[in-house]
């Protein structure tokens, strides 16, 4: 019944608390990175959420779009922003996908969303991790992060699925809390974005 049913309402209502709370830093940010980024303070990405159904993810915007000479863009490290590093460590970019919990495309907690391109190279093991809505924090960002591999992430978002429960997502928020501030496994050693997954 949680799962199916008062997870959802739970989440409506807390993320819509949420935003709410967080609105005077929402629109600080939103000023900061609109100035930084060009006049571009949101980051559109299109992600699969429940069953695989593809929407449009919302983050705040932590690198700006710089090309070289060539016209490519230049990488991670030279496109990041000073306010863009510290939105990134202190996990700010995620607060606007609070809109996408109220929306119905996110939970609070659940698998995090990854990239489209990645649905034909799961394994059925893999692809149940698209049985709920994917979470702004879950399982896996709780147990490393960015800091473990491919494997480990998708039997730490499998196991959820599998496990669901209040009391489990309490643990969740609560842990994911201490990680912010202690910014453990935001990313892979010496890279800004985590390694891409190639498939078993």
């Amino acid at each position: 019944m949680y799962k199916f049913f008062f997870k959802r309402i739970i989440d409506f209502v807390l993320a819509l608390l949420g935003l709410c709370l967080l609105s005077p830093l929402f629109i600080a940010v939103t000023i900061g990175l609109y100035f930084a980024n060009q006049g571009k303070p949101f980051f559109f990405q299109l992600r699969p959420g429940l069953n695989g159904v593809i929407f449009k993810i919302i983050k705040f915007k932590t690198m700006n779009d710089k090309k070289d000479v060539s016209g490519i863009l230049l990488g991670d490290y030279d496109r990041i922003t000073k306010i863009g590093a510290f939105v990134r460590k202190t996990s700010l970019d995620e607060i606007p996908q609070l809109l996408n919990v109220i929306k119905g495309d996110m939970s609070l907690i659940g698998p995090r969303p990854l990239l489209p391109q990645y649905l034909p190279l799961y394994d059925e093991f893999q692809n149940k991790r698209h049985e709920v809505r994917p979470g702004i924090t879950g399982w896996a960002q709780v147990n490393g992060r960015n800091s473990i591999s491919w494997d480990k992430k998708f039997e730490y978002d499998v196991w959820y699925v599998q496990h669901i429960s209040v009391k489990l997502d309490v643990k969740i928020f609560f842990l994911t809390i201490k990680k912010v501030f202690i910014r453990e496994g935001i990313n892979m050693q010496g890279q800004v974005t985590t390694e891409a997954f190639k498939g078993n």
